[in-house]
């Protein structure tokens, strides 16, 4: 059995995201060790790492499973989906503005974060006998309210960027269930019509985020200071960067988020332009391969889930990457690997233990 784990693993997935997290680690003690204890459970980056093994454990736990249980369990885990949302509105913390967390003792959970591969599970399960048959508006009924009902709960946090993040991974897994060219074209172009009444279901901080997207200096100690902060650090990064703890927008607080969401904006300061293009074929190695599993895969469930999980890594990296740079809004989507938080990095590292497994399964089911 040990034997077949080693033969028949995606070692590209496995040492692309030992990398990633190398460098995340390093990357979040930089962005941390002015205002955080260097050594000691206290530590950000110790935390990062000691979940980082604890689901790296978790990982190798899942290569002796079979993947296809995930299909049984799929109302169940929809049902538990659902809880966590309602009970993040019910009893969760707010910081920002929104109220996403769950406090445990300490540690603070995201169950949005978590909901993101549960809902994989989920959507894996109730497209795959559709496959070949979502060529009506009908046939698009139930699972659009399938997947709408988490996505309101999301969106009522509020959590604009994981919602979108659903709605990315949905429209990856209806495209490779085969839904016709002519739907997608009259659903794009609706929703582009439609796509000025969302203004007014956006929260005013909302709004500033896009308007300072349009035009970051129309408040540049406001919302627009994430974006031009960002953008300062990573052009004064150069070639090859200031060097680890040498960064002068993060180690003097002038990057907001410099450990979560603005990581990229760390690694581009510290490590430069070689640095940055290091992480980003990195990640697309990962996507890669993620993209190669589903294809390979032999059966239709499985080409679901590796879909599911390709299309959120990638959507992830567009998204964070781009608002760092200024293409793209500030939202709190984190960088896979790289950013600080507990939940993202246990949701990614699931992921890639399921990605494992579809891949080392292709010849062969264990139990």
């Amino acid at each position: 059995m040990w034997r077949k784990l080693w033969n028949d693993s995606d070692w590209a997935i496995i040492i692309c995201t030992f990398l990633l997290v190398c460098i995340g680690l390093a990357a979040i003690g930089s962005a941390t060790h002015v205002n955080q204890e260097p050594i000691g459970f206290g530590s950000l980056v110790v935390k990062q790492l000691i979940f980082f093994l604890a689901n790296a454990a978790v990982v190798i736990a899942m290569q002796f499973l079979n993947y296809h249980r995930l299909k049984d369990w799929g109302n169940i885990i929809y049902g538990i989906t659902l809880l966590m949302l309602i009970a993040v509105m019910a009893v969760g913390t707010s910081a920002l503005g929104a109220q996403r967390w769950i406090q445990l003792g300490p540690i603070t959970i995201q169950p949005s974060e978590f909901s993101k591969l549960l809902m994989i599970i989920c959507m894996a399960k109730m497209l795959e006998p559709r496959i070949g048959k979502l060529d009506t508006f009908k046939s698009l009924i139930l699972p659009v309210l399938y997947v709408g009902v988490p996505i309101g709960l999301v969106f009522l946090q509020p959590d604009l960027g994981t919602s979108l993040v659903y709605i990315a991974i949905f429209v990856g897994m209806l495209f490779i269930s085969g839904i016709k060219t002519r739907l997608i074209k009259i659903i794009a172009g609706t929703g582009l019509l439609l796509m000025p009444l969302g203004w007014f279901v956006l929260k005013e901080y909302q709004k500033q985020r896009i308007l300072v997207f349009l035009n970051p200096d129309i408040d540049p100690f406001g919302s627009g200071y994430h974006i031009i902060q960002s953008k300062i650090a990573i052009g004064s990064g150069l070639i090859f960067g200031k060097g680890i703890f040498n960064g002068t927008q993060s180690q003097l607080n002038f990057l907001p988020e410099n450990h979560t969401d603005f990581i990229f904006s760390v690694i581009g300061e510290e490590f430069g332009f070689v640095g940055c293009i290091i992480v980003l074929l990195l990640l697309f190695m990962l996507i890669y391969r993620s993209i190669k599993v589903a294809y390979m895969c032999n059966d239709n469930f499985g080409m679901l889930l590796a879909t599911g999980i390709a299309t959120m890594f990638t959507f992830e990296v567009l998204v964070n990457v781009g608002m760092t740079i200024g293409i793209m809004p500030v939202t709190g989507i984190p960088l896979p690997f790289l950013s600080y938080g507990v939940s993202a990095l246990t949701t990614n590292m699931l992921s890639i233990g399921i990605l494992l497994n579809i891949a080392m399964q292709r010849t062969k089911y264990i139990f």
